[in-house]
């Protein structure tokens, strides 16, 4: 049973900006995380990706810092006195985007800090004072060091996307952020799974906390329709392209494994005619954030990226996505599908499996406890106009359209070798005629002639040919000596 926001004892300002979002009725993690926050208690929440979680913590969080909101030009009216920890840059910049309009009609002012941009205008906005900071860990380390982030009068703490974090590797960073903060302090941990590592991290840092949990640990949404093709690696981009026009679909994520994976795939789906942008690790900031903007804008159609994307990208409205490369982790699996079927909405997820992949697939079915059906993929012969490479030292495709598959090179080459020219030399159309007559041997099988034997030497033995001396060797001399 849904239960509406106007339930909740919120402020007005925070009423007006949720109305204002067209909010009206709170998910299952938002339905019984806020009222426990608004009492102060720690929380422990598990909740599958998608499902709510940054209204959980922010609205409860806001509405408690309400006291100290004011209008002072002062920075020192002004600490940090909420903490929102998160492992990626796009999430905390998303977390970021959030906060900011859930406080729209409030006084209290918040900003994000995460690696990757410069520092200076991040310290110009700590200097001037915030009440909610958003940061990932590294970067707020290197603030902390550097005197432009006081944590001394924090309240609250959130720790987003917990799990994340613990296979990023920041769990010294988290131990010595934490270790700033005061003693006496409200922490809410949310996390997609409750491992055993999440459990230590919450027994060492929370107090007597309230578990909340929605949903089975990698449950996968019901909203969400999941096919799995089986499809070899040269088929799989025309497979995208047969499922997008098949489906009538206009947006889609496509998950691929690898860094150069995904920017070569996103610049064959470019060259075949599909406005595509790239989101992996080793674009800037500024790239990445650009992507993201054009592909909620709708200026970019398919969005190609490796799963530094999976996780808290909050995009509303994206119908499918594409697994074009099967994750390595199962797990990975149910984060990348909650990109869609987002808030009630219905969704495709399609993932491409090789006979490759085999091992991978039963990973994800022992994963979600359901049988997957591997199903044929019927395609039809679109390759696109003209020559292209897929990478493979395999050139295919002619200028007639008509879309004839890929030939190796050396094929391609030996027809063009045999292809008749426009004109050409008679003599080399000529068959092989032999310069010898008929029974004679050939010049190399004519044996020398014998000559006599010199001396027990072979005959087969050249002789030394005299050569003049350069130098005249010395001569004796004959003269008589001299009587006198």
């Amino acid at each position: 049973m849904t239960q509406p926001y106007s339930t909740l004892a919120l402020a007005e300002p925070l009423k007006r900006a949720v109305a204002e979002m067209g909010y009206e009725n709170m998910t299952p993690i938002q339905a019984q995380a806020i009222p426990v926050v608004l009492t102060g208690k720690d929380v422990m929440g598990a909740a599958q990706t998608g499902t709510g979680k940054t209204a959980a913590f922010s609205l409860p969080l806001l509405q408690r810092l309400l006291k100290h909101e004011n209008s002072s030009a002062s920075p020192a009216r002004h600490p940090v006195r909420a903490l929102v920890l998160l492992p990626t840059r796009e999430l905390a910049d998303q977390v970021a985007q959030q906060i900011a309009l859930y406080a729209k009609y409030t006084k209290l002012r918040s900003t994000v800090v995460f690696g990757g941009m410069d520092m200076k205008p991040q310290t110009i906005e700590l200097k001037k004072g915030v009440e909610v900071l958003v940061a990932t860990p590294g970067r707020l380390l290197d603030h902390i060091e550097a005197k432009n982030a006081v944590l001394n009068q924090v309240e609250y703490v959130v720790l987003d996307e917990a799990d994340r974090m613990l296979d990023i590797g920041f769990l010294p960073d988290l131990q010595r952020i934490l270790s700033y903060l005061p003693k006496q302090r409200t922490t809410l941990l949310f996390s997609a799974t409750f491992s055993p590592e999440i459990k230590r991290l919450a027994g060492s840092y929370l107090q007597d906390p309230i578990t909340i949990e929605v949903a089975r640990p990698n449950e996968t949404a019901s909203t969400v329709e999941q096919r799995f093709f089986a499809v070899d690696g040269d088929d799989k981009r025309r497979a995208i392209r047969h499922v997008l026009n098949e489906r009538g679909l206009k947006q889609a994520f496509i998950f691929v494994n690898s860094k150069l994976g995904c920017a070569r795939l996103a610049r064959s789906l470019e060259r075949d005619g599909l406005k595509t942008a790239a989101l992996h690790g080793d674009k800037s900031q500024d790239e990445r954030l650009k992507a993201l903007e054009a592909f909620k804008s709708g200026e970019v159609d398919l969005l190609v990226c490796t799963d530094v994307a999976a996780r808290g990208l909050d995009i509303k409205d994206v119908p499918a996505v594409f697994n074009y490369d099967v994750p390595f982790n199962a797990e990975d699996y149910v984060h990348r599908i909650g990109r869609t079927g987002r808030a009630g909405a219905s969704g495709l997820a399609v993932t491409l499996a090789a006979s490759s992949d085999t091992r991978l697939v039963a990973d994800i079915e022992k994963l979600i406890k359901k049988k997957i059906e591997l199903e044929p993929l019927e395609l039809q012969e679109d390759r696109p106009r003209g020559r292209y490479n897929d990478g493979r030292r395999a050139w295919g495709g002619d200028d007639s359209g008509e879309g004839a598959p890929a030939a190796p090179r050396s094929r391609e080459r030996s027809a063009y070798r045999s292809a008749p020219a426009a004109s050409r030399d008679p003599f080399f159309d000529k068959p092989y005629e032999a310069s010898t007559s008929a029974g004679a041997s050939a010049s190399w099988e004519v044996a020398p002639k014998a000559s006599p034997a010199r001396g027990g030497i072979s005959a087969n033995i050249k002789p030394k040919r005299k050569l003049p001396a350069l130098f005249k060797a010395p001569q004796a001399s004959t003269a008589e000596p001299s009587t006198h």
